[in-house]
């Protein structure tokens, strides 16, 4: 289809869908960084502290509660971190933004509201529901 451009309606999108990409490409980048540096002043802080510093038994298990804590938002954090670096490569090698179950192109706006996202909403929807009946 052509429009009144003399452009065919698919290169046209191509380089819409494109100038997205590269806006979350900026977006990844700027989650990356922000979560290494959150990781880095959370070691500092740590390396810091001595709890050998705390006066009783309740003040340790409140150190080893919170320890816990953060150690499982790190996790949490790593996990993020990685997702992110496998889309910054994705979409360094043009395969960003297309379902890994089924091949489709995943709608732009959902990689606006999640720039890691890897399925497109279809199949999204089924692997939860896929979940939720083994979780049942």
């Amino acid at each position: 289809m052509i429009n009144k451009r003399g452009k065919s309606k698919t290169t046209e999108d191509n380089k819409i869908r494109k100038n997205e990409i590269e806006k979350i490409r900026k977006i990844l980048l700027t989650q990356k960084e922000e979560l290494i540096k959150k990781t880095q002043d959370t070691m500092l802080d740590e390396s810091e502290f001595d709890k050998d510093d705390l006066p009783d038994e309740i003040d340790h298990a409140s150190f080893e509660y919170n320890q816990s804590l953060t150690l499982r938002l790190r996790d949490r954090e790593q996990y993020l971190l990685n997702k992110i670096i496998k889309a910054l490569k994705m979409i360094d090698e043009g395969t960003y933004g297309i379902c890994e179950s089924c091949g489709d192109n995943i709608d732009i706006k959902r990689l606006m509201a999640r720039p890691v996202a890897t399925l497109c909403i279809k199949c999204k929807e089924e692997q939860e529901r896929r979940e939720r009946i083994q979780e049942g």
